[in-house]
């Protein structure tokens, strides 16, 4: 199956920036607006998986939203676009960049699916990922750095 690629960027900071403050633990712990585009005909759901990499104890999973629709240019700022699932904090919404030291990236992946999800609000990463084998039409990231001041 082929994949295209979806276009995704946050008006709040330029790929492989700094997110600001306000998106943050530090601040108003808010998910950024993500402005999306070249979403794929065959596309009937949207997945977003935010994540840090460089969290010391492996990837630390900041947020999973599926079932998104697909009519939709942008996820708006301080939202909950479509199904949340449970995050590495235990909670169901955007836990914002919070690095117990040094620089972090944090990647905003999102991913289109030729499906939509039949996963239960109890669902991590792992699980999501495993649902979406097969489905994925398209894929797209951003990723912005943050360090605690």
């Amino acid at each position: 199956m082929v994949i295209n690629t979806l276009t995704v960027c946050s008006p709040a900071f330029k790929d492989n920036d700094s997110i600001p403050i306000k998106y943050t633990c530090d601040g108003d712990n808010i998910n950024p607006e993500l402005q999306i585009g070249d979403i794929p005909r065959q596309a009937s759901s949207l997945v977003l998986i935010v994540e840090d990499p460089d969290a010391p104890i492996g990837t630390w999973d900041h947020w999973i939203v599926w079932n998104i629709p697909t009519d939709i240019s942008a996820i708006a700022e301080d939202s909950i676009p479509g199904i949340e699932g449970l995050n590495d904090f235990n909670q169901h919404h955007y836990g914002g960049p919070c690095p117990p030291s040094g620089k972090h990236r944090y990647f905003f992946k999102l991913f289109a699916l030729d499906t939509k999800l039949n996963l239960d609000t109890s669902a991590r990463k792992l699980e999501l990922e495993k649902a979406m084998i097969g489905h994925i039409v398209a894929f797209g990231e951003t990723m912005g750095i943050y360090a605690k001041k």
